[in-house]
């Protein structure tokens, strides 16, 4: 035994060399481990700080449609409206609204909890409204706050697309200072409970989560804090590697020095994924309290809060939209975790305990007019790149209307599917060779485009047939054959309707009518009217073709034009958009305004980067502009497009009908002083509609400006300065005798080539019967 003792007594000190050995070893290691980790962990704050101090997220930019303006009076289409109101996000319920986004619907009325309104020029507060109806208008529009009468009230503009990048997220941003303290604790208690507690690493929660795992035997609870999720989610590749992990501790660690804990879970609340909407996905607390509750993340309550935060885990899995009984296992869950943590008390544990998941619903909405997006984006591609748009987080506000949009799709599909209905061989299986058609709705007077329909299926054909195709417009340009010939003629001037043949480039020519017309003169206004071919072509003949042509290029018409008397017919291509655009100054009193679908952009700040203001220029004057549309109102009331009246059109309006040869197109461009649509319809190849424009464009405009009764005001053009108005005879087109011309009719001219001189012909008429007259009163006094 004592000999044991002095043996371990003799190798005590050799041990002791040897730890002091290993020891001198060690620290070296250790040191320059150490060194190497804060090397390394300086090398990751640069990158951390790089990203943080940047932009730290590309955020598409979303375009906007116009606001709503409602007002006492307004005619409204109340189902196209109500529609309306839940594309906006409106969530109908049966109870009077009590908070922002809900809609209550009634026979006679409508309560809506108006959301805020922020807009570059306006900022309003929510409040609940009433709006009456009275047929088919709205009647009164009530402050439900304080019962006050409200003259004018704007609705939130809708959101039409967003700019995506690669990733194709959706996301809001919300500051922290905005968010309240129950979603925060929601959050933390779904995550991180410990996350003001621990810097970056939480050994315990590590433990309870191993613990909780093999007790399990499945894994239930995950160990990492929110540093290591934001640090893997904003930096890391998604891979399960011990480096990866490494590096994801590293990066915890370095955040927790360099950000407060506020800053970091800032960034992580808008960074979390948070579910999927179509093919993009929603990341963030702002976006995510919109997508499931349709409010702001500063009005969340506790029970949503918890909603939200149980989704962390899966959002996907746990989403309300999957299953709602999962969901609301997974929110009690985050609820009795809130509890346990001293959050809410035992009364109000139970209390949300016993509430249902209510959400907003899942709407999802096909594309929103995609023809006019694409229109809108080739104008932002000459201001921005696509990566700008797709990060910058711009606010793109444009001049479509949704209820116009809706409308002119809704009609032009209707229109179409009748054509077919009604001729069978129009029908055609093969995507690209189906009947076609194109709607554009613009303001005259502006150059607003509110509508554009460049097709029939944007998903079986992306070709723009309103901006990319050119196609012969026939009868739809003789008014600008007639206004060229305003200064030398007048409503009442007379024209040949005789068969004439005109000889171009060496061949003979002879335009034929669409119908046969005996009379051999007819008077201008029942040319244009009646679409009358001999008789435009003479009137083109007479003015000189190269004068239509310099009047076609002061429209704004770019194709290529040639001087031949089939020009007077229509027979060169055109652009619809251009040929829409052209028939504004008819209704705008000579002015010509250049199409506007971009009103406003908007940066991420709430400062104006671009506003497009209108431009107009003026081609004719105000009386010339009169004359033309009382000349194309005759075409509305006596002409080709008198038809209208059957289709339930009763308030004033002018317009032209087109066809081409062999019925490859079909138009009618029709317009109030409010409003103006062109309508085409054709095949893509050119074969025939085997229909006039009245018959295939027509009826789909008399369907869309039915769906529009609140740009219908019932009112027409006022008579300007340099038009008077004359009682003319109907055969000769000269001031009429009183008891004396058979066919009196008024008139509208120019005041410098208004008539002057009586009818010739009664006026001669009547001098021969009075000699008459007076030879036999002669022979009567024998």
């Amino acid at each position: 035994m004592i000999r044991g003792i002095n043996t371990m007594a003799k190798r005590t000190p050799t041990h002791r060399r040897i730890w002091k050995r290993l020891l001198v070893l060690a620290l070296p290691v250790c040191v320059i481990t150490a060194v190497g980790l804060l090397l390394y962990c300086w090398q990751l704050s640069i990158q951390i700080e790089a990203r943080f101090a940047g932009r730290r997220w590309s955020i598409p930019s979303k375009v906007f449609s116009d606001v709503t303006i409602l007002y006492p009076g307004l005619k409204i289409n109340r189902p196209l409206f109500e529609e309306k109101l839940r594309r906006l996000g409106y969530s109908e319920i049966a109870h009077r609204p009590r908070r922002k986004g809900e809609l209550r619907i009634q026979a006679s009325s409508a309560e809506v909890f108006l959301r805020d309104l922020n807009l570059p020029f306006q900022h309003r507060e929510g409040f609940p409204v009433r709006l009456k109806f009275s047929q088919d208008q709205i009647g009164s529009i009530v402050n439900l706050n304080n019962g006050k009468q409200l003259p004018i009230l704007e609705l939130e503009p809708e959101e039409i697309m967003l700019f995506f990048g690669p990733q194709r997220e959706r996301r809001q941003l919300v500051s922290i200072d905005q968010i309240p303290r129950h979603v925060i604790h929601a959050v933390l208690a779904a995550e991180d409970s410990r996350f003001y507690r621990h810097r970056g690493l939480d050994f315990r929660g590590i433990i309870r989560a191993l613990y909780t795992n093999l007790r399990h035997s499945r894994i239930r609870q995950g160990g990492s804090t929110i540093t290591q999720q934001l640090a893997k989610n904003y930096f890391l590749a998604p891979e399960r590697t011990l480096r990866r992990k490494f590096k994801e501790i590293c990066m915890s660690l370095t955040m927790e020095v360099m950000y407060q804990k506020d800053e970091i879970l800032e960034i992580y609340l808008n960074e979390i994924y948070l579910g999927q909407k179509a093919s993009a996905a929603i990341n963030g607390l702002g976006e995510a309290s919109f997508f499931y509750f349709g409010k702001p993340a500063p009005e969340l309550s506790r029970v949503e809060a918890a909603t939200i935060a149980g989704l962390i885990k899966g959002p996907n899995y746990f989403s309300p939209y999957v299953d709602a009984r999962r969901c609301q296992e997974r929110r009690n869950f985050v609820l009795h975790a809130m509890h346990r943590n001293g959050w809410i008390s035992q009364a109000q544990l139970q209390k949300d305990l016993q509430a249902p998941v209510t959400t907003v619903g899942l709407r999802v909405f096909g594309k929103k007019a995609p023809y006019f997006m694409d229109y809108l984006a080739q104008q932002l591609a000459t201001l921005y790149s696509p990566e700008a748009l797709s990060s910058l987080g711009l606010s793109i506000y444009t001049t479509l209307d949704t209820q116009v949009q809706m409308a002119a799709e809704r009609a032009l599909l209707n229109g179409l599917a009748r054509l077919e209905k009604s001729n069978p061989s129009l029908k055609q299986s093969h995507p690209a060779k189906k009947l076609q058609g194109a709607v554009i709705v613009m303001q005259p007077k502006t150059g607003y485009v509110l509508a554009m329909v460049g097709g029939r299926h944007y998903g079986e054909s992306q070709f723009n047939r309103m901006t990319q195709s050119r196609r012969q417009p026939g009868s739809a340009f003789k008014p600008f054959v007639y206004l060229s010939g305003l200064d030398r003629f007048t409503p009442a001037s007379l024209l040949s309707n005789e068969d004439r043949i005109y000889e171009v480039d060496g061949k003979l020519w002879s335009p034929k009518n669409d119908t046969p017309r005996p009379e051999k003169r007819v008077r201008v206004r029942e040319a244009l009217a009646q679409s009358i071919n001999r008789a435009t072509v003479d009137l083109a003949m007479q003015i000189g073709l190269d004068d239509i042509t310099r009047t076609a290029e002061l429209f704004g018409f770019s194709t290529p034009l040639k001087s031949y008397p089939s020009l007077a017919l229509g027979a060169f291509e055109v652009i619809p958009l251009e040929l829409a655009r052209a028939y504004c100054p008819f209704a705008a009193d000579g002015v010509l305004p250049y199409p506007l679908s971009l009103k406003e952009v908007v940066d991420e700040n709430g400062q104006i980067l671009e506003r497009r203001h209108v431009r107009i220029q003026r081609v004719i004057s105000p009386a010339q502009a009169f004359v033309m549309s009382s000349l194309l109102q005759s075409v509305v009331e006596q002409g080709t497009a008198r038809s209208l009246k059957s289709m339930g059109i009763t308030f004033p309006a002018a317009g032209k009908t087109g066809t081409t040869n062999n019925f490859k197109d079909a138009w009618f461009v029709g317009y109030t002083p409010d409003i103006l649509a062109l309508v085409w319809v054709g095949f893509d190849d050119g074969a025939s509609v085997r229909a006039a424009g009245s018959q295939a464009a027509l009826p789909i405009w008399a369907e869309l400006m039915r769906a529009l009764p609140q740009y219908v005001s019932g009112q027409w053009l006022h008579l300007p300065a340099g038009v008077v108005k004359r009682v003319i005879c109907a055969e000769s087109g000269q001031l009429a005798l009183k008891d004396k011309c058979p066919r009196p009719l008024e008139e509208v001219f120019l005041t410098e080539n208004a008539p002057q001189n009586d009818c010739p012909l009664h006026r001669r008429q009547n001098a021969i019967q009075q000699i008459f007259k007076g030879v036999r009163d002669f022979f009567k006094s024998f």
